[in-house]
């Protein structure tokens, strides 16, 4: 792969970072629907990134969540020549940033062939950086990282998403309460992108999701899978980031695990 494509998707995360950090205090929010909340940073950071990766690479395509961003269709998908496709989420964990609850991060990766090929996900509060291409192993700033060897899942340190919207009788609800019987504990921590690099720096032993999006967890996949994580759909194949419904955890015995306990 072309290293130029990590150094660029780094600058970029590193600018939109800076952006969020200059916008807080300072910023109004609205609902794109309800209690799903958008800043001016969010656009502000995607408009940056995308001006960043766009320059620098003109003929790729650009998903990001916030507004102007381009549709993938199933002809790009299907075309092996498409040129690769930046997947990016410029505030992941808007709801913490509105309330100064510093777990937030840009995200960014890119898809190319039917497969994500690298990611990076930038924490702007604490600095830390994690990032992966495809063959090369997943690292935390410049420092090689690794999942847990958990494969108890009684043992095992958990996350989860919920939908913005979710009601009382969500089946959501249904598997927290299966995995918070089963495991060790169970954390809603806020941020897809960083429960994913979680895991993959060991700190988390699994994370799972069905509600989040493909630009919330693209980076974070890659980041997982080049830490010798197992990342599987529910139903226990393989990972497929345009329907992002799966279970990320640091072994496959706890992956069978987790995802038997969810079904």
């Amino acid at each position: 792969m072309n290293d130029n494509y990590l150094k660029v998707a780094r600058l970029a995360a590193a600018a939109g970072a800076e952006i969020l950090l200059s916008y807080q205090g300072r910023f109004s929010v609205r609902e794109k629907a309800p209690r799903d909340l958008v800043t001016e940073a969010d656009v502000a950071a995607q408009q940056a990134i995308q001006k960043i990766l766009l320059s620098n690479f003109p003929d790729h395509g650009f998903v990001g969540e916030e507004e102007g961003h381009d549709q993938v269709s199933a002809e790009m998908l299907a075309d092996p020549n498409h040129p690769p496709i930046w997947i990016v989420d410029p505030l992941d964990g808007t709801v913490n940033y509105v309330h100064q609850l510093q777990s937030f991060a840009v995200s960014i990766a890119m898809y190319h062939r039917g497969e994500l090929q690298l990611g990076v996900v930038h924490d702007p509060v604490t600095k830390e950086i994690f990032w992966a291409q495809r063959g090369g192993g997943a690292f935390l700033n410049d420092c090689p990282i690794q999942c847990s060897q958990s494969d108890r899942l009684d043992q095992a340190l958990l996350a989860c998403s919920f939908s913005a919207g979710v009601r009382h009788d969500s089946g959501e609800l249904d598997r927290f309460a299966a995995a918070l019987d089963q495991a060790q504990a169970v954390r809603r921590l806020g941020s897809a992108a960083l429960n994913l690099c979680y895991v993959a720096a060991g700190r988390l032993d699994g994370y799972w999701a069905t509600c989040v999006k493909p630009w919330d967890v693209a980076a974070g996949a890659v980041i997982v899978s080049e830490a010798q994580g197992e990342i599987l759909s529910l139903a226990g194949e393989k990972f497929d980031i345009w329907d992002p419904r799966f279970v990320a955890t640091a072994t496959k015995s706890l992956n069978d695990q987790l995802r038997r306990c969810l079904a």
